[in-house]
């Protein structure tokens, strides 16, 4: 009796699903082939790694694109943080990775952000306005300022910079150039 039971409620069972897997089927469809709706802002589909060129002092360097971090960050050496005209400012060193040649920048700090790193530790960085060129377009954009020498990219940009013009394609790289007005220079190389 009780294996007929159990036949009986598995024909049940499959005349249930065969009678709604159809309708929802019918629900459902439109949402699956309806094309995405067009975002507001004309966005440039550019891959994981792209070449990208910092305004001043007009260096090429490789960005990774991470939408995983929230600020982007750039590989320097901070020599000094000091204030004046009652303004917190920061003076660091930028070294070309490819050509070895150094830049001593300075830039008015906007804010100091604390990242939180893998471990859980708590990283105080300072912040400032940079211009990048990325994919033919220049955008002024927050960086922190951090050591990267041991990341295999000098430039990362997080999702502030990123969400005005870029869909990532994480399997692809080097879908764009930096192409850009030419660089205004007032970084002084530093020998």
């Amino acid at each position: 009796m009780e294996k007929m039971s159990s036949v009986l409620s598995g024909l049940r069972y499959r005349e249930f699903l065969a009678a709604v897997c159809p309708m929802l089927l019918a629900c459902f469809a439109p949402l699956a082939t309806a094309a995405p709706p067009a975002p507001d802002r004309d966005l440039e589909i550019v891959g994981w790694l792209e070449p990208a060129r910092l305004i001043d002092p007009g260096v090429y360097m490789k960005a990774k694109l991470d939408t995983g971090a929230e600020t982007s960050s750039l590989d320097v050496e901070i020599i000094k943080k000091f204030r004046k005209d009652n303004k917190r400012w920061v003076r660091f060193r930028l070294t070309d990775r490819e050509t070895g040649q150094k830049y001593i920048l300075v830039r008015e700090r906007v804010r100091t952000v604390a990242i939180v790193m893998h471990d859980g530790d708590r990283q105080l960085r300072p912040v400032v306005r940079m211009g990048v060129c990325i994919a033919g377009r220049i955008l002024n954009t927050e960086m922190s300022l951090i050591d990267r020498s041991e990341f295999s990219y000098p430039l990362l940009l997080g999702r502030r910079a990123l969400k005005s013009f870029a869909l990532i394609d994480p399997g692809s790289t080097y879908l764009s150039k930096p192409d850009c007005d030419p660089p205004a220079r007032d970084g002084s190389p530093d020998n």
